[in-house]
């Protein structure tokens, strides 16, 4: 991959981080998970996991990334990785998906917000502070915030990925997709970044 191949796609990847956690914020953004139905012109048709179809208007400008499949083992202390979890019966919290990021992002979204991968999850961005491995998987200290710490256990079948390289033609029909939207007061839908599942493994977050 050339230089300018690299840095393109690397501000890809930042306005994905960016825009994903911004939304998580606002009131009339919305995230679609889901595979495509059909991508025409500028227009993003795909179906959500909760069986809608959305059409979704890509604006002037907008990015792409794709993700590929990383490991347990990939997660090194020091590394920034995104984590969604929900609480478990023993008090803690199990990872839902693990999102490892480039170098470059470290810090980007840094905290602990509520998300919407499934009922009462939540997502942390933050620095691996610690890892330990045992018998039944891995649990990380996630450091954050100027020393809040989260502890999460790590399943050994919890999707963990990293960002790819990605192009327009990956968005072909059956494709898994997330996207960050805003839905205007007309209740259409308009995205500038697509995040596609092109290295076999779907968007987990």
């Amino acid at each position: 991959m050339t230089m300018k191949m690299f840095a393109a796609v690397l501000g890809a990847i930042i306005g994905v981080a960016g825009t994903a956690l911004t939304a998580a914020q606002a009131a009339d953004n919305v995230r679609v998970r889901g595979t495509i139905s059909e991508f025409e012109g500028s227009t993003l048709t795909v179906r959500t996991r909760e069986g809608d179809v959305e059409a979704i208007k890509l604006i002037a400008g907008w990015k792409i990334s794709g993700v590929a499949k990383a490991s347990l083992d990939d997660i090194k202390v020091g590394d920034f990785v995104g984590v969604a979890s929900v609480s478990t019966a023993d008090g803690g919290d199990g990872a839902l998906e693990v999102v490892i990021f480039p170098a470059a992002l470290k810090g980007t979204g840094e905290g602990s917000r509520p998300w919407d991968l499934q009922p009462n999850s939540s997502m942390t961005n933050a620095t691996v502070a610690d890892a330990v491995t045992g018998v039944d998987g891995q649990t990380v200290t996630l450091s954050y915030d100027g020393g809040q710490e989260k502890k999460i256990s790590i399943p050994a079948n919890t999707p963990i990925v990293t960002f790819a390289a990605a192009s327009p033609a990956d968005l072909t029909p059956g494709a898994a997709v997330f996207v960050v939207a805003e839905r205007g007061g007309d209740g259409a839908l308009t995205a500038g970044r697509v995040v596609v599942g092109n290295h076999g493994v779907a968007p987990p977050m």
